[in-house]
């Protein structure tokens, strides 16, 4: 299913203000997850963020980077005003971020807007976010050995969202066939949204490979604060649905 790599298109705005996060985890070809004859998911990422377990969540959470005490965007823009590297920092960190627009919220507030799906030479397919983050029905098909990357749209208000990152779990038939968790990076609020693509991945093919799918997608922060959580499903099929 997807996967999520570092590269911002379109208003990118501050993507890379934590050196930790710059957006991309690997450029190594992964053969992606296989159970037997049944599904393979293709895409270019390195075998361990394919392969998650409970030790790597706890080796994460203990390589977090320690910010300090949180504190309002104004409190950070008025702290050590009379440091000249500081100041320098924070306007790298802050870019154009309007203080009369930002609220005294500590917590950032981060709303995914609609994600699509683009794949070579077809429309794009827009999926709008339902409300209560559960889609109905089946949610979209791909086709089977397809080309096709995931793009999102965000918006980041009130405060900095610091390590951004995306979890997804697809289950076939009950067994799980793929667990990707990739970071985005972290995001000052801006008026603009922020668009984000996806590398490319290709579907997998084949009788064992076409049905229904069930998955499960997070977008979570560096206190696992979860700003999304979508449950759905969607189809690989031998071709696209007419558009």
């Amino acid at each position: 299913m997807e996967s999520v790599s570092g590269d911002n298109k379109g208003e990118e705005g501050n993507p890379g203000l934590d050196a930790s996060y710059p957006g991309s985890v690997s450029a190594n070809p992964d053969p992606g997850i296989r159970h037997g004859n049944e599904t393979t998911f293709t895409r270019q990422m390195s075998e361990s963020s394919l392969y998650t377990t409970e030790d790597e969540d706890e080796d994460d959470n203990e390589a977090k980077i320690q910010l300090g005490p949180q504190c309002t965007l104004k409190e950070l823009s008025e702290k050590d005003k009379d440091d000249e590297s500081l100041r320098r920092w924070k306007e790298q960190l802050l870019g154009s971020v309007d203080m009369s627009s930002v609220g005294e919220t500590l917590d950032p507030e981060v709303k995914i807007l609609c994600l699509a799906i683009k794949s070579p030479g077809r429309t794009d397919v827009i999926l709008p976010i339902p409300d209560d983050g559960n889609p109905k029905g089946t949610w979209f098909v791909l086709k089977e050995g397809s080309r096709y990357s995931l793009q999102f749209t965000f918006e980041v208000c009130n405060n900095i969202v610091s390590g951004l990152k995306y979890k997804n779990t697809v289950w076939k038939t009950g067994i799980k066939v793929d667990n990707t968790k990739e970071m985005i990076g972290t995001f000052c609020p801006q008026a603009d949204p922020y668009t984000h693509e996806m590398p490319e991945e290709t579907t997998p093919s084949g009788m064992f490979a076409r049905g229904s799918y069930s998955a499960k997608t997070q977008f979570l922060d560096d206190d696992d604060r979860c700003y999304l959580e979508l449950n759905y499903t969607f189809d690989i099929k031998k071709e696209w649905l007419p558009t």
